[in-house]
């Protein structure tokens, strides 16, 4: 059985520090340049309401380049967050106090390019309204993990296809963004959909015609332009729990199937997985076999 382990989020007591005791200052990186709020940071005009956004960290929050996600599928934006105060139970900090999974309420001008990621205009300040269960971190970890595995599937390929359709705990927008972030790690095209879909809308090509009384089927195509990946969550499946000690909470816990595919002979999967996470620790998963076709 192989594990795979990855840091996801630091324990609570990491979790500020960025932050100042004395909430009129910014705190910045030892031995980095302490800007002036004045001209790094736009300041409301007076009278002037701000618009507020809220959405989940989805990636970006180790350089502060964040890419967040709302709860429609369109609803994807970046930000840099690099000089912008931040703002947790009360105390003000500076973009090294972020991680990926926080929602965040941000308070901006109201205006928004429309580009996909969208752009917000003018950020005033992002406020940390809870820590999340950052389950983009997690599905991303499990792309880039299929993408590893028999890497001949991947060569001359300008798409990735992504279908987390059936992954747990996402909004339409965290799946949009898990998606492009993932094609963009790969200087890839995302193309979000299930297998079907995709080929339905033709993005695939025959490599065989059927034979002769049978009809039509996926097994006999090929994405010649990409590859695609799925991953299929159990929702039934059923846990026994380790013993817990006075005040521990159980950790969170997902069954899941993962796979790669180019073709109907070209294809990779992940099975009988099994992913956890104790509260304010990382998310680690195992795989129970792996398969290639």
């Amino acid at each position: 059985m192989k594990i795979r382990l990855f840091a996801v989020l630091l324990a609570g007591g990491l979790m500020l520090s960025g932050c100042e005791q004395d909430a009129r200052e910014t705190a910045m990186p030892a031995g980095g340049p302490t800007p002036s709020p004045a001209v790094d940071t736009p300041k409301l005009a007076q009278d002037e309401e701000p618009s507020y956004l809220t959405a989940t960290i989805v990636d970006g929050a180790e350089t502060g380049a964040l890419l967040l996600a709302g709860e429609d599928a369109f609803d994807v934006y970046t930000l840099s967050a690099k000089d912008l105060p931040v703002w947790i139970d009360g105390v003000e900090c500076d973009a090294s106090a972020l991680q990926n999974g926080m929602v965040v309420e941000l308070a901006f001008n109201g205006y928004i390019a429309e580009s996909f990621p969208a752009q917000p205009g003018p950020a005033y300040s992002l406020t940390v309204l809870e820590e999340g269960t950052d389950y983009c971190t997690l599905w991303l970890q499990v792309l880039e993990d299929l993408w590893e595995v028999n890497s001949g599937l991947n060569g001359g390929i300008t798409q990735v296809g992504v279908d987390l359709s059936q992954a747990t705990g996402l909004t339409e927008g965290e799946r949009s963004a898990v998606a492009w972030a993932f094609g963009q790690t790969h200087g890839l095209t995302a193309v979000t959909g299930t297998l079907e879909e995709l080929w339905e809308e033709g993005y695939f090509t025959p490599a065989t015609e059927p034979a002769e009384g049978y009809n039509d089927s996926l097994a006999l195509y090929w994405w010649e332009d990409g590859v695609h990946f799925s991953i299929d969550v159990e929702e039934e499946a059923v846990w026994s729990l380790p013993d817990l000690g006075p005040g521990e909470e159980p950790p969170l816990l997902v069954a899941f199937d993962a796979q790669k595919w180019r073709s109907g002979l070209g294809a990779y999967f992940f099975a009988d997985c099994v992913a956890q996470r104790w509260e304010n620790g990382p998310w680690t998963y195992t795989v129970g076999s792996e398969a290639i076709s």
